[in-house]
């Protein structure tokens, strides 16, 4: 039998088909957002239960100093029009894994026990603040090898799970008391969460540290007055007056702990629980020279070179303009901060909430820009470089690291009307799809190859009875076959 077969990627062509069938919602996502107008999500034929936002990718030309392109995009889209989960793209906004999770926080790569693997936060969020859950990690075929939580208190909020070395978490959980707060305009039995590290061997479960915030932060510390973080005025609405939000080691010696209410970074002693320092905030041990102070802030971070990172919300309440990417120089003689470089967004964004700093192995900086709905990349010296916009809704962070997916899962092949739909979740290694068609196994031929270009690839195939594709890497290995 001979057919004259042509061959099309089709995923582009459905969002426009969408657009044409059903239209799109519009949507204003509040003051200096001036992004795209229409929200959009791709659909797919061979995974019809699945979708991703379409992302708009800007970039921008700085001569002698490229984008990083040296892994994949990991974000968790929530409280958008479409899809809510763990998701990742390829530098070109493109969907490569779409995870089935319908809510989790911090999707990123990590090594557990020499191994990479997707960490992520499940769970319930059981006040506005904070949540009750476990991060899980997934290994390359996305098979979930552990799961880690707090213990003794109320279960792993969503705000961090970073693993070390050593094959521990750096949890955060809360355990809620009742306290005078009466100071601040409260009751004298008010209640109050207080936030607790833990560091938690993920393999036993067993707990090798833990700190609270309550200890050693005064409540008088608190930058945000009762009601707009719990009234205090009850166990179900307690005062979340500290909200730890990020863990990171300092070295082998010391914890730095993110509290986004007090405005602070402290830097807490591994064996003692002491606070060595307070950066930022009222009770800073620094002076911030120049325009070094931040609010509100996320994601506190040591980096090689000594400086700190840090995502500079200025909002909510607002303290500024817009958030910015943070990088500060500490003079540890003099105990002076000092700017060493801002990462500022092309249009005067400013995030309520959420966020993320993270420093590239070719010292690039991404960042993520929690409540608004982008992530982008810098120079090490600030200038933009990538800057896209995933439409609607929020990321708690983003990250771009390398990954491998390997899924054990098959692809799935669906021949509708004479065309082959052909999509593998979460493979990597995909390069192209060659598509056989006959009237058996046996007969089928070879009728062509399409690049990969986009989650879903499609080729027409007329009406031959027996079709299939098979999955080609980079050196036109087939990694798989999959027959309709």
């Amino acid at each position: 039998m001979t057919q004259r077969l042509s061959f099309r990627v089709t995923a582009a062509v459905i969002v426009v088909l969408a657009l044409i069938v059903v239209g799109w919602s519009f949507r204003d996502d509040g003051p200096g957002d001036a992004s795209a107008e229409a929200y959009q999500a791709w659909s797919f034929v061979s995974e019809p239960d699945l979708s991703a936002p379409v992302i708009d990718v800007s970039k921008y030309d700085v001569p002698g100093a490229p984008p990083s392109d040296q892994g994949m995009i990991f974000l968790s889209p929530k409280d958008g029009e479409a899809r809510t989960g763990p998701l990742i793209v390829d530098n070109q906004g493109r969907p490569v894994w779409i995870g089935p999770e319908e809510r989790a926080y911090d999707l990123r790569v990590q090594q557990y026990q020499g191994q990479p693997v997707l960490t992520f936060w499940r769970g319930d969020t059981i006040t506005p603040y904070y949540g009750a859950g476990e991060f899980v990690l997934l290994n390359e075929e996305y098979q979930e090898v552990a799961s880690v939580t707090t213990h003794g208190v109320i279960a792993a909020d969503y705000h961090d799970g970073t693993i070390t070395d050593d094959g521990t978490a750096l949890l955060i959980g809360h355990r809620l008391v009742q306290r005078d707060l009466s100071a601040r305009g409260g009751s004298t039995h008010g209640w109050v969460a207080d936030g607790i590290v833990q560091e938690v061997d993920i393999a036993t479960g067993k707990v090798l540290f833990q700190w609270d915030a309550l200890s050693h932060i005064p409540i008088s510390d608190a930058m945000i007055g009762l009601k707009a973080y719990g009234s205090g005025e009850s166990r179900e609405d307690p005062y979340d007056y500290a909200h730890i939000n990020s863990v990171t080691e300092d070295g082998d010696d010391a914890f730095l702990i993110s509290a986004r209410n007090t405005s602070a970074v402290y830097r807490v002693d591994r064996d003692t629980g002491k606070v060595d320092w307070t950066l930022g905030g009222k009770s800073s041990d620094f002076t911030m020279a120049g325009n070094s102070e931040f609010y509100w802030q996320h994601d506190a971070e040591r980096q090689a070179d000594g400086t700190l990172t840090l995502f500079d919300n200025e909002a909510a309440p607002p303290r500024a303009h817009q958030s910015r990417g943070l990088r500060l120089a500490l003079d540890m003689k003099t105990h002076t901060a000092s700017v060493a470089t801002s990462y500022r967004p092309p249009d005067g964004r400013l995030a309520g909430s959420q966020g993320n700093v993270e420093v590239l192995p070719n010292g690039n900086v991404f960042v993520g820009w929690g409540s608004r709905h982008y992530y982008s990349e810098y120079t090490a010296d600030g200038r933009l470089l990538v800057d896209a916009d995933f439409g609607t809704g929020e990321s708690y962070r983003t990250y771009q690291m390398p990954w491998t997916g390997r899924p054990t899962q098959p692809p799935s092949l669906v021949v509708s009307d004479g065309t082959a739909y052909v999509s593998w979740n979460g493979a990597t290694e995909v390069a192209a799809w060659r598509f056989l068609a006959g009237e058996d196994a046996e007969s089928a031929r070879n009728v062509g190859e399409v690049r990969w270009e986009g989650f879903e690839t499609s080729a027409e195939v007329l009406d031959a009875p027996y079709v299939a594709a098979q999955a080609l890497d980079a050196n036109g290995r087939v990694l798989t076959t999959v027959v309709s």
